[in-house]
């Protein structure tokens, strides 16, 4: 009896994640708003729901820094925080 196995009849084309992978940002640009979402975190007792508004600023960083490809543009409503651009946008005054 032949223990070896033949996969030659499947091939496996690998492809890039589609969302929630993004290269490391190397260069430390996004770090300060990465720190502020982790210590928002640690006083939550890692509860994300209270830090929306820091994961919020983190991915815009991230999203800002084309340069260095830490992440494709997107919508933030696609991204779950319609709520919080609802509330700031809110918040302005409006000129008179």
């Amino acid at each position: 009896m032949s223990t070896a196995m033949n996969f030659s009849n499947k091939s496996f084309t690998p492809r890039p994640p589609d969302k929630g992978a993004f290269p490391l940002d190397h260069f430390g640009e996004c770090s300060a708003f990465k720190e502020r979402f982790m210590e928002c975190l640690r006083h939550s007792g890692y509860e994300s729901a209270a830090c929306r508004q820091s994961a919020m600023a983190y991915l815009e960083c991230r999203m800002d820094r084309r340069v260095a490809q830490l992440m494709a543009n997107e919508p933030l409503e696609k991204l779950g925080f319609k709520d919080l651009i609802n509330e700031k946008s809110e918040e302005k005054p409006e000129k008179s």
